[in-house]
């Protein structure tokens, strides 16, 4: 049985990567802080570690075959706030699992940011967020022709579903709307609003994910939906009233989207976001 290490393993994908993986016969190993993780998005059967990426060596013991590391931070407009989090978790310790990787003779399974392709990649760099991701895309593909080192880097395009985060600063925004419509408030979308999202839902990241993993080399396998939608054109979807606020640092107006050799693979998108939103608005119906 292989044996698979899962960075961010309680967080909202690492959670449905676990369950994926274990129901596929892995043998499922997680290591999470904890910092947006929790333990009720535990999977029975997984093995959970808790702890920095940059302790790996020391707290994963196991003999993994693959990492997947999906442990970093992951926010672009708090990023700014939170650059010290930003460099330990992203820089740091990456490189510490990249070590790791070497050591165990693992293939890695990289969790890159679409950020990267923003406004035709001007934006790589608008904020540590982007930044630090984009640096690390590079630095995988240079431990590989340095070190040898096996890899696939993917890059995740809004990401949204069971388990997303809900409240706070680092809610998703289809989490963030659906806990607006629960409570009544008014949807807040940051100005000018015409910003376009290829918004993605989890069950097909996961797909595309156990796929890299089996099967991907190298880098560009991107996993994100087709159909892109404004800002604007979600708050509409969802119908409530609307509540614009000042435009932000770091906040990109598109992305391409690089599905191209994902889509090789045999990765298909099955899920919509106009359907979960009309499940979701049903939803509160039935419950009212």
């Amino acid at each position: 049985m292989k044996e698979i290490l899962v960075t961010g393993g309680a967080g909202f994908v690492g959670s449905h990567l676990c369950d994926r993986l274990l129901k596929d016969g892995y043998k499922v190993t997680s290591l999470d802080n904890y910092s947006t993780g929790s333990e009720n998005n535990h999977v029975a059967g997984v093995m959970y570690l808790s702890g920095d990426t940059v302790d790996i060596k020391r707290l994963a013991t196991g003999s993994y075959d693959t990492i997947f590391h999906l442990g970093e931070y992951s926010r672009v407009e708090q990023s700014f706030d939170d650059i010290s989090t930003v460099y330990y978790s992203n820089t740091v310790g990456t490189f510490e699992v990249l070590k790791f990787c070497l050591e165990m003779n693992a293939k890695l399974v990289y969790a890159g940011s679409s950020t990267k392709f923003g406004d035709n990649g001007s934006t790589r760099c608008d904020s540590p967020y982007a930044w630090t991701k984009a640096s690390n895309t590079e630095l995988v593909t240079n431990f590989a022709n340095w070190y040898g080192l096996k890899h696939a880097i993917t890059y995740f395009y809004n990401v949204y579903g069971a388990r997303e985060i809900c409240q706070g600063k680092y809610a998703t925004l289809i989490g963030l709307f659906k806990e607006k419509m629960i409570n009544g408030l008014p949807l807040s979308v940051v100005s000018p609003g015409k910003q376009r999202r290829n918004f993605t839902h989890v069950n097909d990241i996961v797909s595309g994910l156990a796929l890299v993993g089996k099967h991907g080399a190298g880098d560009g396998y991107g996993i994100g939906s087709a159909i892109d939608y404004s800002i604007l054109d979600v708050a509409e979807l969802f119908g409530g009233s609307i509540e614009m606020l000042p435009e932000r640092r770091g906040n990109r107006m598109t992305a391409e989207l690089v599905v191209d050799k994902t889509s090789d693979l045999g990765w298909v998108e099955r899920e919509s976001l106009v359907k979960y939103i009309v499940e979701f608005k049903n939803s509160l119906q039935d419950v009212t």
